[in-house]
């Protein structure tokens, strides 16, 4: 796996949510600008995943499994939209924070697919 894009959509998805954590700490729903980060971190979700599709097809195994980290590439494609849909029907500083965690999880899940991989190195 490429771990450049692994850790830059990491700290892409951080800065997601403490923008967002921003907007909530001052009462704000999302706005325009949060939906366009959302944007940003989703095409680079969607570009780990075709790195990742690629990388599979070429013959490299993960150390866990490769249905295990398609499901984790998947997840993480899914995981930013889905929040900013729900962000779109609660207008208020719960939005945001709904964008907070998912920014959050899709973090999270960026280090377990670090550790699926085999820690970048292939297994």
């Amino acid at each position: 796996m490429l771990t450049p894009l692994t850790v830059t959509l990491a700290v892409a998805a951080l800065a997601l949510a403490a923008w967002c954590g921003w907007a909530a700490y001052r009462d704000q729903p999302t706005k325009d600008w949060h939906f366009i980060g959302m944007a940003v971190v989703t095409v680079l979700a969607l570009v780990q995943l075709v790195v990742g599709v690629v990388q599979l097809a070429q013959g490299r195994d993960p150390a866990d499994g490769a249905v295990i980290f398609v499901s984790y590439l998947v997840g993480v494609l899914a995981c930013v939209p889905v929040v900013g849909l729900v962000s779109l029907t609660e207008r208020t500083k719960w939005g945001s924070l709904t964008v907070v965690a998912g920014a959050v999880v899709l973090a999270v899940l960026q280090v377990r697919l670090y550790d699926i991989w085999g820690g970048g190195t292939g297994a």
